[in-house]
């Protein structure tokens, strides 16, 4: 059966080779046909095919490879060389200094003058230490001029005990501060229409010292890793000869949290302040027991919550405080004139980014406060005041600014920046009025000053360029440009519009060391009111700029003693800080500080 059925499909598969070869021979010329293109071609993955990467060669001469024979000619050669042992080369070391826990410094100079410090610091335990700061600088005076005695005295002392442990930290402070001055600033025509006679015998009459005494307790409490940061509480207590006295108290505690790149913080101030003077400056000259004290007191309370974002090359702070006033006491002279209460809101905003790493960072900011003014603040900058004063807090609106800094190279650093403030009752100090009366306060001549308020927007432009050439040498220079716009005042009085300082450090040798520091402070306005002559009445002054040049040289004779020179006011200048106050010239100390431990 299988036979037949391959018989048939021969056949079959014969008359058709036979038909298809007479077919071709038929027509061999099949013409020409039209062919028209529906859908272009669409290859798809399947189309493709991976080329080897590494192709096979079959190539003979390719794979033949040729037999390398490598043959060593050895010979022995004679030699006394004998190899060292390796070993790391000398490397030069510096020999670290050894740091010392306590420190004593005496310096005597020109006008009779003495500076020492005591500064001593001992471990309790691991954890805690106990610390303390004594200081003295006094001067006999003598300045060229000068009718009455113009000494002045600054020592104090200061406390501390603190503990450091893993989970929090504390400090406990304490400490005492006596100032001596005296107002020796008499007006420039004090006296003039006097005899000779009656003018000594009421120059002599004067008692101008002054006496400041400052007492303060207070401690901070922080913690580590926990959303309590730290809190701050002070109590201070100022008090003067005349029977003027303050009593300060601060309590500032906050709060951190920490979430990724955002920080939250929350600040809460509590600042009482109260105030006593004996009198008015405007009740002079009268019997103490006709006149009526000024009392001040009031309370700042404030909140400030802050949101700080941490992104890439930028740094946001956003945050307000609010806070409010009270004012419990506001008497003047006997008058009172009430009390009140007041809220503020501040901004308290800031940005920073880096253009060009820590080449060149951007920055600005619009913050605000309130500042709390004290009778110790005030004669920590002018100590000729009288105890006669107003206080009262300075609102400070707003303070925008914008500025620049980084680096120049690696060594040399800068800043630039520049501000516009708007200030409420900011303090100015004026020379008070005087006059010639016998058996008047030693501080009504004229040889006193008074602070008055008045709002104020300032514009002003600082700059400043830090380089450290070497370990050796280090210079810095720095200034600022301010002009001022007062509401009521004719002047903004005693304000500089210009301040220019510098300073230079170098290490001459490992045992010579020197330094400089000059500044330069522009011309100020102030007057003086004289009330016995009527031919010069009000009259303004304009107080000369000044210049000031000072120069240190030291000798570490070793690790423990050094010796050094200092000179101050080179220049030689008389010029007057504050009107009518001269001060002194050309001033050199010598002096000596030791380093040791217990």
């Amino acid at each position: 059966m299988i036979h037949k059925i391959n018989y048939k499909i021969s056949i079959v598969l014969l008359f058709a080779g036979l038909q298809t070869t007479f077919a071709q021979k038929k027509d061999e010329n099949i013409g020409t046909e039209v062919v028209n293109v529906v859908k272009s071609y669409t290859p798809t993955v399947s189309d493709a095919f991976k080329v080897k990467e590494t192709p096979t060669l079959d190539d003979e001469e390719t794979a033949k490879k040729e037999v390398i024979n490598y043959n060593i000619f050895s010979f022995p050669v004679a030699s006394t060389f004998a190899p060292a042992k390796g070993r790391a080369a000398a490397v030069d070391k510096t020999a670290q200094e050894r740091l010392y826990k306590n420190y004593a410094t005496l310096g005597f100079g020109t006008y009779a003058s003495a500076n020492a410090e005591l500064f001593i610091t001992e471990d309790v335990n691991d954890t805690d230490y106990v610390a303390g700061m004594l200081r003295h600088q006094s001067s006999q005076g003598n300045i060229k001029g000068v009718k009455l005695d113009d000494k002045f005295y600054d020592t104090g002392l200061d406390l501390t005990y603190a503990s450091n442990m893993d989970t929090y930290h504390w400090n406990l402070d304490l400490g005492y501060q006596n100032q001596v001055y005296n107002w020796y600033g008499l007006p420039q025509y004090f006296g003039d229409n006097l005899s000779g006679e009656d003018q000594s015998s009421l120059i002599n009459s004067i008692d101008p010292q002054q006496t400041y005494h400052n007492f303060y307790i207070g401690g901070t409490i922080g913690a580590r890793d926990s959303f309590f940061d730290k809190a701050v509480i002070k109590y201070n207590r100022f008090w003067d000869a005349t029977g003027s006295e303050e009593n300060h108290v601060i309590f500032k505690p906050s709060i951190d949290l920490g979430v990724a790149y955002y920080f939250f913080k929350l600040n809460f101030g509590v600042d009482y302040l109260s105030s006593k003077f004996d009198r008015a400056y405007s009740a002079l000259p009268l019997n103490p027991a006709t006149t009526f004290p000024s009392e001040n007191a009031n309370a700042i309370l404030s909140a400030n919550p802050n949101f700080q974002l941490l992104q890439d090359d930028l740094t946001v702070n956003i945050g307000a405080e609010v806070t409010y006033l009270s004012v419990m006491q506001n008497k003047y002279n006997g008058d009172d004139f009430g009390s009140d209460s007041k809220f503020f809101v501040y901004p308290k905003i800031t940005a920073s980014y880096e253009v060009v790493g820590d080449l060149m960072i951007a920055y600005a900011g619009a913050e605000g406060g309130l500042q709390q003014n004290t009778y110790r603040d005030l004669t920590n900058i002018n100590p000729y005041l009288s105890p006669t004063q107003i206080i009262r807090p300075t609102d400070s609106q707003y303070d925008i600014y914008v500025g620049l800094k980084g680096k120049l190279t690696n060594s040399v650093s800068y800043n630039v920046r520049g501000s516009y403030l708007s200030e409420k009752d900011k303090p100015f100090f004026l020379s008070n009025e005087y006059t010639q009366a016998p058996g008047n306060e030693a501080y009504a001549f004229g040889n006193s000053f008074s602070v008055v308020y008045d709002n104020i927007k300032t514009m002003s432009f600082f700059g400043e360029l830090k380089a450290d050439f070497s370990k050796n040498v280090a210079f810095g220079i720095n200034a600022s440009f301010n002009s001022f716009s007062v509401s009521s005042l004719d002047e903004a009085w005693n304000l500089p519009q210009v301040k220019v300082g510098s300073n230079l450090d170098v290490n001459i040798t490992k045992k010579w060391f020197a330094g400089a520091n000059v500044f330069f402070v522009g011309e100020r306005m102030d007057k003086q009111i004289g009330q016995d002559f009527q031919e010069i009445g009000i009259e303004k002054r304009t107080l000369d700029a000044y210049f000031d040049a000072n120069l240190n040289v030291g000798y570490r004779y070793n690790e423990r003693l050094t010796a050094f020179i200092k000179a101050n006011n080179i220049a030689n200048q008389a010029y007057e800080k504050w009107l009518n106050y001269p001060t002194q010239q050309f001033q050199v100390l010598l002096g000596a500080s030791y380093k040791f431990d217990f």
